[in-house]
C-alpha cells in the first residue's frame, strides 16, 4: 500500500480522528503491513500486548477460552482497531484473535506511538479525552446489561 492509502485508512479509525495529516503520515510511516493467511493466530489471550492492529481488510475472530471452550466475543472487520490500550500502556490481550479470512493489517507499535505523543503533546490531550469518552460509553453499556444479568 502507498503511504497516502495508509493515511486514509488511519484517518477513518475513531481513535485517530483529529490527528493532523502530518501526524497521520508519521503514524503510517511507522506502521508495519501484515498479510496473514486465514487460520493464523494473531495473538493469544493473556499474552503481553506491545502493539495495536488496524484491520484494513478481512475478518478477525475474537474469542476467549472458558473451560476449554472458545467463546466468541466478536468479529473485527475493516476499520477496527485491536488493542488500542497497548499503544499507551503495558497490558495483556483480553481476547485471542484468529484470522478468519485472508486479511491485511497495519501493526502500530507502542514505542513509535509514544514517541509521537512526546513530539505532539496535543495528541496526548486528545487521546485522553477520547479514551475517557469510550470508557464512559462502555460503563453505560454495562449498566444497560445489568438488568438482564441480574444482581
Amino acid at each position: 500500500m502507498a503511504l497516502d492509502d495508509d493515511v486514509r485508512i488511519l484517518s477513518g479509525v475513531r481513535l485517530f480522528q483529529g490527528f493532523s495529516p502530518e501526524q497521520l503520515r508519521l503514524l503510517a510511516f511507522g506502521a508495519e503491513a501484515l498479510h496473514p493467511a486465514a487460520g493464523r493466530m494473531l495473538y493469544h489471550e493473556g499474552a503481553e500486548a506491545d502493539s495495536a492492529f488496524v484491520v484494513v481488510s478481512g475478518q478477525i475472530g475474537l474469542y476467549r477460552e472458558r473451560d476449554g471452550e472458545r467463546v466468541e466475543m466478536g468479529v473485527a472487520t475493516a476499520g477496527a482497531l485491536l488493542g488500542e490500550l497497548a499503544l499507551i500502556a503495558s497490558t495483556h490481550w483480553l481476547t485471542s484473535a484468529e484470522v478468519r479470512t485472508e486479511a491485511t493489517l497495519m501493526r502500530l507499535r507502542r514505542k513509535h506511538f509514544r514517541r509521537m505523543l512526546e513530539e505532539y503533546p496535543d495528541l496526548a490531550a486528545l487521546l485522553h479525552t477520547r479514551i475517557a469518552e469510550d470508557l464512559q460509553e462502555m460503563v453505560r453499556r454495562i449498566e444497560g446489561l445489568s438488568p438482564r444479568i441480574g444482581r
